[in-house]
């Protein structure tokens, strides 16, 4: 396939993400009004799984096929992304509002796994290993906590759909919203899938790293779901969404889409990736934390830093 079609791909690909993420949106704001459920619930459950699709499906095909910097690059690459990019961008088009609870739970929660990803990952420098690597064992230690985190959003559901407090009107009925959810779902899924495929298509034949192209090409690719649909989420003030969209698909990204097939297809030793990426991975997150402590919120000059530091990251990463 020459250079044309992949760049037709891409466009494409960009248009069912674009569209697929307002219909998404739409449905899973519509979903949580019918189930009486917070719409902070929705964005960490249906909205960050449902986004994080296409990690997971990357993954499996990469660790399946032997390229493990790949599976780790997808990773470690998408969660810098959401932070730093996505909430960076959205901050800066509507100051993103963090409930208490967020600042409690959610964001501790997401600074802990991303914690955890780096001390299973560092087993030289900790002496625990002669070799750095993510063994069986540790994809199943990662799943066991994330059974813990489903437990959590389990008791949260069960508490809130108690609370007999007035919710908005729902735009659609319980069955049009979860078939207009899943519509924007298949569009995402689809319109990232041609987006990855042809945008390292093109990378390969540019002749880039295969780090390099795993934290950018890859990673942006997979991220492109969260991207479009914070945006439009910010745009049309559904702020709940945009936080929990990016903490459930960051919390989910480590513990499912890396957890899933190192337990199925056991040990992953990374290969090329510098302990500059290991620190913005937990950086990121307790910058975002920080942030949150101020005035709980995220404001547009805040937006700002985080988006400057995704610049100079990925300078960073092309240079050294």
């Amino acid at each position: 396939m020459d250079i044309f079609l992949n760049i037709l791909v891409l466009v494409v690909g960009f248009v069912l993400l674009i569209k697929g993420a307002d219909f998404f949106v739409d449905g899973a704001s519509s979903t949580a009004s019918n189930l009486r459920v917070p719409k902070m619930l929705i964005g960490l459950t249906i909205i960050a799984f449902g986004t994080s699709a296409p990690e997971l499906a990357v993954s499996i095909k990469a660790l399946a096929s032997g390229e493990t910097d790949m599976v780790l690059g997808n990773v470690i690459g998408s969660n810098i992304l959401n932070i730093l990019l996505i909430l960076g961008v959205a901050a800066m088009i509507r100051p993103l509002r963090i409930k208490s609870n967020t600042i409690r739970k959610e964001i501790p929660i997401t600074i802990l796994i991303s914690t955890l990803l780096v001390v299973l990952f560092l087993d030289i420098q900790l002496k625990s290993g002669d070799t750095n690597q993510i063994t069986r064992s540790d994809g199943i230690a990662i799943l066991l906590f994330f059974c813990i985190f489903v437990y959590y959003l389990i008791n949260m559901a069960m508490r809130d759909h108690k609370n007999k407090s007035v919710v908005e009107k729902p735009r659609w009925r319980v069955l049009p919203s979860l078939g207009i959810t899943g519509l924007g779902l298949a569009g995402i899924i689809f319109g990232s899938n041609f987006v990855v495929d042809s945008a390292s298509n093109i990378a390969s034949a540019i002749g880039i790293s295969e780090r390099i192209i795993s934290l950018t090409v890859i990673a942006l690719g997979t991220s492109l779901p969260e991207l479009v649909t914070t945006i439009v989420s910010a745009k049309k003030g559904e702020t709940e969404l945009v936080l929990g969209n990016i903490l459930g698909s960051n919390i989910f990204n480590i513990c499912m889409v890396l957890g899933i097939p190192v337990a199925i297809f056991g040990t992953v030793t990374p290969g090329g990736f510098q302990m500059i990426d290991l620190a913005m991975l937990v950086g990121s997150s307790v910058l975002l934390f920080i942030f949150s402590l101020t005035q709980h919120k995220i404001s547009r000059a805040e937006g700002v830093i985080l988006f400057t530091a995704f610049i100079c990251y990925y300078t960073a990463v092309f240079i050294m």
